[in-house]
């Protein structure tokens, strides 16, 4: 069973559609929630006999949790759904084959990272290095729920080596000016746009997303301190109850259609 309840974040919006009357289940890596509209209509328009498509949109590790649990608990509600389909990045998924979940897995998108930042950047950030400086308050993905929490500490240590982690993840944490998300893609921004905190690292994509919708503004990362990720794809086989679907929403997301839509949002193919 998994515990799942983040205070003034409405994380209701992570869950789509309904779990009881799915012709397709989904569980799809969080921060891709502002392309799977286009992707989903995109989808049902080349399979409209796949009506009915419920999705959840929380951080993989979770999801994953989600997955060998069965339930979701949020607040007093349970979420009881077998899912077909998950994404995540790699770790996630050799976890899950190494569990018996999945058998295989395929790479469909990448993406790197950039700091996310209040309009006017008050704190005046121009690279990592300063996530260390006192004083700078940081929104940061936690590492054990989040991939790219663990990407984004691997391009602190290139940038500023043991040190920069050290003071980001542990002395500012302990010290209140890091602040460890559980579901970064709504959290980061809600608390960025209250101006509670200076910089939250994400993916581009995600940046990207809010320069396009004129809330927040984003740093980019240094090209030698910056990371890849990949983002994978897999059918859920040992729970899966809708094996068509699956094969064919699989076959769709490597599809130049997919491609296409994920690129405009900013996703690498």
């Amino acid at each position: 069973m998994v515990d799942f309840s983040v205070p003034e974040v409405d994380f209701i919006s992570d869950l789509y559609g309904n779990p009881c009357r799915s012709d397709l289940s989904i569980f799809f890596n969080g921060n891709q929630w502002m392309v799977l509209n286009d992707l989903l209509k995109s989808f049902q328009k080349t399979f409209p006999d796949i009506k009915h498509i419920f999705y959840e949109t929380l951080p993989p590790g979770v999801l994953a949790k989600q997955i060998r649990d069965g339930v979701l608990n949020i607040g007093t509600l349970q979420i009881n759904v077998l899912p077909d389909i998950y994404t995540s990045g790699k770790e996630e998924m050799q976890s899950l084959k190494e569990d018996g979940f999945i058998s295989s897995y395929k790479q469909y998108a990448s993406n790197t990272l950039a700091m996310l930042i209040p309009k006017n950047n008050p704190a005046n950030i121009k690279s990592l290095n300063d996530l260390g400086k006192k004083g700078v308050r940081v929104v940061m993905p936690n590492p054990e729920y989040e991939g790219v929490g663990r990407l984004i500490v691997k391009a602190l240590f290139k940038a500023g080596g043991n040190e920069l982690v050290k003071q980001v993840m542990q002395i500012k944490v302990a010290s209140g000016d890091t602040y460890l998300t559980k579901i970064h893609h709504r959290e980061t921004i809600d608390i960025l746009l209250k101006n509670e905190f200076d910089v939250g690292p994400v993916w581009l994509t995600e940046a990207l997303h809010q320069k396009k919708l004129d809330t927040l503004d984003y740093i980019s990362i240094d090209k030698k301190d910056n990371m890849l990720g990949y983002y994978y794809i897999a059918h859920i086989k040992k729970l899966s109850k809708n094996i068509p679907a699956s094969k064919k929403f699989i076959d769709f997301i490597t599809s130049n259609t997919a491609k296409k839509i994920l690129n405009n949002y900013g996703f690498l193919t």
